[in-house]
């Protein structure tokens, strides 16, 4: 079980606002604030090279930390600048031919979306929308029928959507991948940090993560996971001299492990900061960390639907910590702002989710996390 009023003293936001906007960017605890600070520092007083130098041990336990949250092996991690550059890196890396079709789900990201478009106007790549089952998740009988068609290239979906709540059923979208023989790319942007996320049991090839949202790292850091048979197969869409080695005037080599999708030059403080997120959170527990988080957004609907002026737009036979809702009569923007200046942090979806015809044009979304308490909550509907 984990200490709330302990991980509330080691957020030094908490003490000045109620933060329910973890899916944007979570209140990072005292230790990553101290180990980006410290690292910034070192870099002031000694240099930025020699400050990378002295922190090797610290750089290094990055890839065993991500590779222990997800039941992975250090040389399938990559350390990338942001969530939505480590999924280009994934994505664009798959040597797509005409005629291959991608598939995806209702609820994909805008970013993930604008990707697929640029493939299919450059590759002649088909890209279909996999329809939804009753609860809003995608239809796992529906993809299985797609994938008996035969000529998929990839599967890629997100785990959690970044508007409406569901949790995608990841695992079982991967058995089928496997069956069919089929990539799997799993955004799992919103996920990692709030649900335990095991790489073998997700059955995914590649997975694509970042650090601000629910593992409570720094801004400007994200990683990628690959699987080690795959590696050889994927050339990174660009490289450099920390992904590949110059051989001859005509010729390189790439790297053979996942860092083939890392730049040389990074954020060294960020990367410090995310490996130390995520010991702290393994140091809770993954498991009690998506129990508090699943209990903390079921409390709020229920909250949230006794209002008659509000409405509850969240799908999904399972749902995140992710709530979304309208209010009648008020713009969501403009509510999202209301609410921020009485000291309640949350924000607006996205209207852009151009496969989705069920979103609403925008909604409010507050999105717990563990270090929040009831109290929170409940200053959350007397502000509204």
């Amino acid at each position: 079980m984990i200490d709330i009023e302990k991980a509330r003293a080691e957020t030094p936001g908490c003490a000045h606002v109620v933060h329910l906007n973890n899916a944007g960017a979570a209140l990072p605890p005292r230790a990553v604030l101290d180990a980006v600070k410290g690292h910034l520092d070192l870099e002031a007083h000694i240099g930025g090279y020699e400050a990378r130098e002295r922190a090797a041990p610290e750089l290094d336990r990055f890839y065993d930390a991500l590779a222990e949250l997800l039941g992975a092996h250090r040389d399938e991690i990559a350390y990338v600048e942001n969530a939505t550059r480590a999924w280009d890196m994934a994505f664009y890396s798959v040597p797509f031919k005409p005629g291959d079709r991608i598939l995806t789900t209702t609820s994909e990201y805008v970013s993930n979306g604008l990707a697929y478009l640029q493939m299919a106007r450059s590759r002649g790549v088909s890209v279909e929308v996999v329809p939804d089952d009753a609860d809003g998740t995608i239809s796992l009988e529906a993809l299985e029928a797609e994938l008996g068609k035969g000529g998929v290239r990839l599967v890629a979906i997100n785990h959690v959507p970044t508007h409406n709540g569901l949790v995608n059923p990841a695992a079982e979208v991967g058995r089928l991948c496997r069956q069919a023989g089929v990539l799997y790319l799993l955004d799992a942007c919103q996920s990692v940090g709030q649900l335990r996320l095991n790489v073998a049991e997700l059955g995914c090839d590649m997975l694509s993560g970042t650090g601000r949202k629910f593992l409570r790292g720094p801004r400007g850091t994200g990683f990628l996971y690959v699987r080690r048979s795959l590696l050889a197969e994927l050339e990174p869409p660009f490289i450099d001299l920390h992904a590949a080695s110059w051989l001859t005037p005509s010729t390189f080599e790439i790297r053979p492990d996942a860092r083939r999708f890392e730049n040389w030059e990074r954020y060294f403080a960020g990367q410090i900061g995310l490996g130390v997120a995520v010991d702290y959170a393994l140091a809770l527990g993954i498991d009690a960390i998506e129990a508090r988080v699943r209990d903390l957004g079921s409390d709020l609907r229920a909250r949230l639907s006794e209002r008659p002026d509000v409405t509850v737009h969240d799908r999904g036979a399972r749902r995140s910590g992710i709530v979304t809702f309208t209010v009648a009569g008020q713009d969501s923007e403009e509510l999202t702002n209301r609410l921020r200046e009485r000291g309640v942090n949350v924000s607006a979806t996205d209207p852009d989710q151009r496969f989705d015809s069920v979103a609403p044009e925008s909604a409010v979304r507050a999105s717990v996390h563990y270090y929040n308490t009831e109290d929170d909550l409940a200053r959350l509907i007397e502000a509204l």
